[in-house]
Formats: C-alpha cells, structure tokens, sequence
C-alpha cells in the first residue's frame, strides 16, 4: 500500500512492498530482546540480499551505524511510520462467504494497526447475522456509517468482485486489498493490491516439480 510519505520521498514501490518485511523481522528481533541488528541478520531474517535492504533503507534516510549495525527499535520506528501504521486503518470486508469469515476472524489485523469495523453483503440471508462479533451489513449501511477514510478487502466470488469494488469506490474507497481471483478494473487514485491464493499454489507447484525432476534427474545420473 502506498503512502503520502512515500510519494513524498519518491520510494520505490518494490521497496515499499519490502518494508513490511523488515517490520516483521524488527518485531521479532524485538521479542527476543535484540536492541542492534547488522544489515546481513536484518536481511536474513526478512529473506532478501543485505545489499538490497541497505539500498530499501537508505530511501529511508536511514543507513545505520558503520561497524555496529541498525538500532531495532529506532528503525522499526522509522518503518511503521513511513508505512502510515502510527494510525489505526478501518477496514471493511465485503464478501461474508467461507474466506470472508476467516478473515473476520483473523487477529492479526488489529496487531497491525487494521481495526475491521464492517463485514459486508448483499445476500438478505447473510444481512443481520453475527460474524465474529460484528453485524453483517449491506453497502447502504455501509454508506451511512463509513467515515472518509476506508481500506476496502474484497473477499467475494469473482463474478461479483468487480461490481463490490464499484460500489466501495463510489462510497470513496481509494485502497483494495482484492482476494477474488480475478482482476478488477478501477480509476486512477484507487489503489489495489491483489492477493490470488491459487496463483501462489501454482508457483509453488512449478517449483515443487521443478525440484523433483532435479533430484530424479540426478538418480538416473547416478545409475
């Protein structure tokens, strides 16, 4: 997700999309009561090369300390602010079918700044009903309550997903996190990031087989 700051320092968007992976690391090392990393065990413990997260960093402004490395605290500072996370983002979740309610239920939005205030639908069966502990609502309820500032998750099939993020858009919904698998058309200034399960299950396969072929190419070497 882009930022205003991050327009304003003119990040990379591959570096943005590894700032949560620094974040994640920092918290960890946090946990464990690491107060200095080296850009080599930051790097490691997100998975990317040091001379990268150093390069990430340095849009930043941050470079660290020749010799002695990154203070954990400071630079998880300086990343949860750059990623706007010193604010608590309502979230809406539009689709309350299987992968709907999971996402309900998940409690790592809420660690991570994200407050789910609405759960979303259209089907009068699902309206009403009690999901994770909030009420079911359709897009005019949503209308009504819904302040200027949304993160829309659209969790709907994918036949309905275009129609959703209309509907979100026209209530000025400017960020999409989209799990139908499809691709959605919206304006410019209307941001989506989009996250297809299947696709990364696929990736995997290819390299599961790929990785299999290797090792039975290498006992027919042996033979």
């Amino acid at each position: 997700m882009s930022t205003a700051s991050a327009d304003r320092r003119d990040i990379p968007e591959a570096t943005v999309a590894r700032l949560p992976l620094y974040l994640r690391a920092l918290v960890a090392l946090d946990s464990r009561g690491v107060e200095v990393v080296s850009s080599e065990e930051l790097a490691e413990a997100a998975g990317v090369r040091s001379a990268g997260l150093r390069k990430d960093l340095s849009h930043l402004g941050s470079y660290g300390v020749r010799g002695v490395g990154y203070d954990v605290d400071r630079l998880s500072e300086e990343i949860s602010r750059e990623l706007g996370l010193h604010h608590d983002w309502s979230v809406a979740i539009i689709g309350m079918g299987n992968l709907g309610h999971a996402l309900a239920a998940y409690g790592g939005f809420a660690t991570r700044g994200f407050s789910v205030r609405w759960l979303v639908d259209e089907d009068p069966a699902v309206i009403g009903t009690q999901i994770a502990g909030l009420q079911v609502i359709d897009f005019a309820e949503l209308e009504k309550q819904a302040p200027e500032s949304i993160i829309a998750v659209l969790a709907t099939p994918p036949h309905a997903a275009q129609q959703a993020a209309d509907q979100a858009i026209a209530l000025g919904v400017r960020s999409i996190l989209n799990f139908a698998p499809c691709v959605i058309t919206v304006p410019a200034g209307v941001e989506v990031r989009k996250v297809d399960l299947a696709t990364e299950l696929q990736i995997l396969a290819f390299h599961e087989q790929r990785g299999r072929d290797i090792t039975l190419g290498t006992i027919e070497g042996a033979r």
